[in-house]
């Protein structure tokens, strides 16, 4: 195994630890933080996720952003592929989907404009690591080819990492919204 790739198994195996604590400790504000987020964002086409494991849950937000344009979720379409992303409103029928992800039973795709990115771990220059699959990493190159798109980490304050070892091909956040509020990380990802 490459060094990057061995730091790289190891930031995750901390990120998740840390994660699972802060959600053993979650006091369910996270969601009203994003919410305020996004109400700057009213209206623009937005994916959220279905939260697995110990995920932060964006759905009360999402719920609340659906009430004024376009809310999708993420659908994984094969190994190496891009995400597609399916419009979702609160209460449709859900199937289970790849990865243990729910999915819309008929899905409508759709691209959106903010993409609300589950993560491990984050650092404060928008550095952020995944499950490892590169799906958000292909998906946001690819969006953001075709237009300005908005890479918004949810996660708990816990998740931040001093730093992460990063690949050129790892796509940066711009910003990233915590239980403890937002930071706007476009700038610190200027400098790096």
């Amino acid at each position: 195994m490459s060094d990057l790739r061995e730091r790289k198994a190891q930031a995750r195996a901390d990120g998740f630890a840390r994660r699972k604590a802060a959600h053993a400790a979650d006091p369910g504000t996270g969601a009203g933080e994003l919410s305020a987020f996004l109400a700057g964002h009213r209206g623009v086409p937005l994916s959220g996720y279905m939260p697995i494991r110990t995920e932060i849950d964006p759905l009360p937000a999402m719920a609340e952003a659906a009430a004024y344009g376009p809310v999708g979720i993420p659908v994984i379409l094969g190994a190496g592929q891009p995400l597609k992303f399916a419009l979702w409103e609160p209460d449709m029928p859900l199937v289970q989907g790849a990865f243990g992800a729910r999915i819309p039973e008929v899905p409508e795709f759709f691209e959106p404009e903010i993409v609300i990115v589950p993560l491990v771990a984050f650092d404060a220059r928008g550095g952020r690591l995944g499950y490892g699959g590169g799906f958000y990493d292909r998906t946001l190159e690819q969006l953001r080819a075709q237009r300005p798109t908005l890479a918004i980490g949810f996660a708990y304050a816990a998740q931040q990492a001093d730093a992460l070892p990063l690949e050129p091909t790892d796509q940066r956040l711009d910003f990233i919204v915590t239980e403890a509020g937002m930071t706007d990380l476009r700038q610190s990802s200027d400098a790096s």
